[in-house]
């Protein structure tokens, strides 16, 4: 698959890492030489310095050949238009990433009179990410696969006793559960059994969503809050309008301040049954006359990570029960476990995330990074033509860098382990370091000659038929 990345910013560079992992042809094309020399240093990709709106540049590089455009530009205009050239040049496929609220009531006539085929929104993916998380009763931070049948669990045991020096194979209570990853310092770790937990990791536990709840309330990390009814959130960027807006239509009390007069009074006139502050959201004595102690939630979405950070602390500091950060910058990653948040959302690895479904599209229905970006988790449909299917897992020789964590067959839900078998039409969800990327991706081929599982198991018949003879 050969891509071309116009725009070398966060997202450009974090979809360009990941791409290579899997052996993609990538380019990536941005008018500063600086920041493209900053990226070379560290990954091995073609770099072309042009402007992605340069019919003579798009043509010099044969867009004709690429199979998919990815326009992520800081302007939603320029991202527009570089799609619609390319497309119109012979690119087979554009995603053109747009943030402005007001271009997203005419979605539909963009695509289709622009000539691109998919359109992403950070804010908005962002904002849904958040209202997903404030509107569950639990404290804990999840994702649901398989239609909310399988969930994926993800705290940290601080110096539980329960989990410190414990091997896996140790534990209790983990007999319909897996951990299946583990973050430690900010780096991501497929474990096996004999792995031993250390303070301060975040452990990430699959299971089937009942068992999930049952285990959280066992060791008391899931302790039921209230309803969320009350939620204060700082900043008043695209994220923080897209999030009050969706909480306004739950009948949710919401807040907003915004320190930028301007600003504040444009979503004061747009945003019906919210009320907008103007002022500054880091100064105490403002937070205690809105009554942050009496909030159930707090959202820092303001463009700057250190205030996100900060006042989401300061407000789990001051008795809210939820408090949630938008961060941007990876090197935060590392200290995100040891802060006192709840959650931390990266806009970034959430837009990857709906890119990289859609490069792979077929039978893959999600795919989330995890924070850091250091591992990801796929859910997908296992086709009937697979090389590994109808073999138990222990015979597979999977890569240590891949669990399956989870399978749904006729909408059950089977935690594997080694004598389960993979079916055709099976959902699986999978764990994959960032490194064994590669490997993933032959893993699912679906011809057998292709997949790195029908390598494994021609070798293995091979064994066999040798050793009977």
């Amino acid at each position: 698959m050969k891509v071309l990345i116009v725009g070398a910013g966060k997202l450009g560079y974090k979809l360009a890492e990941h791409m290579i992992w899997e052996d993609i042809d990538v380019t990536l094309m941005d008018t500063n030489p600086k920041i493209l020399e900053r990226i070379n240093e560290h990954i091995d990709v073609l770099t072309i310095v042009a402007n992605g709106i340069d019919i003579k540049a798009l043509k010099e590089i044969d867009i004709e050949d690429y199979d998919l455009l990815v326009a992520s530009t800081n302007r939603d205009e320029t991202n527009t238009v570089i799609c619609s050239l390319a497309k119109k040049l012979g690119c087979k496929q554009t995603i053109a990433r747009i943030r402005n609220p007001e271009y997203m009531e005419q979605l539909d006539f963009i695509k289709e009179e622009m000539g691109i085929d998919h359109i992403i929104n950070p804010d908005l993916a962002t904002a849904q990410a958040i209202e997903k998380y404030l509107l569950k009763s639990y404290s804990f931070h999840s994702d649901e696969f398989a239609s909310g049948k399988v969930q994926m669990l993800d705290f940290n045991i601080g110096h539980h006793i329960e989990f410190v020096e414990k091997r896996l194979m140790d534990l209790q209570g983990l007999d319909s559960l897996l951990i299946s990853a583990i973050s430690r310092d900010g780096n991501i770790i497929i474990p096996n059994g004999s792995t031993r937990l250390k303070e301060n990791d975040t452990i990430h536990i699959i299971g089937k969503s009942e068992d999930i709840n049952r285990f959280s309330i066992d060791y008391n990390f899931g302790r039921k809050n209230k309803e969320v009814e009350k939620v204060m959130i700082l900043g008043g960027s695209n994220i923080g309008y897209y999030l009050a807006k969706k909480l306004s239509k739950s009948k949710i009390l919401v807040k907003l301040i915004e320190k930028d007069r301007e600003r504040a009074q444009e979503l004061s006139d747009i945003l019906d049954d919210i009320l907008v502050i103007h002022g500054d959201g880091t100064d105490i004595n403002l937070l205690e006359e809105e009554m942050l102690n009496h909030m159930d939630a707090f959202v820092g979405a303001t463009g700057f990570d250190e205030q996100n950070l900060l006042m989401a602390l300061m407000a789990k500091q001051s008795g809210v029960s939820k408090s949630i950060a938008k961060i941007s910058r990876q090197n935060y990653t590392k200290i995100i476990d040891r802060l006192g948040v709840d959650a931390a959302l990266n806009p970034i690895y959430i837009t990857a995330s709906s890119i990289l479904k859609i490069i792979r599209g077929g039978k893959v229905v999600s795919v989330s990074l995890l924070l850091g970006g250091d591992g990801e988790v796929t859910e997908i449909i296992v086709g009937e033509d697979s090389p590994f299917i109808e073999k138990p897992l222990a015979e597979l020789s999977l890569p240590k860098g891949i669990i399956i964590g989870a399978i749904v067959r006729d909408g059950n839900v089977i935690i594997p382990k080694g004598d389960s078998i993979i079916m055709g039409n099976d959902r699986i969800v999978v764990f994959c370091a960032t490194e064994d990327l590669p490997t993933l991706k032959k893993f699912f081929s679906s011809k057998v000659e292709g997949g790195i599982l029908g390598e494994l198991w021609n070798r293995t018949k091979s064994i066999g038929k040798t050793l009977n003879n």
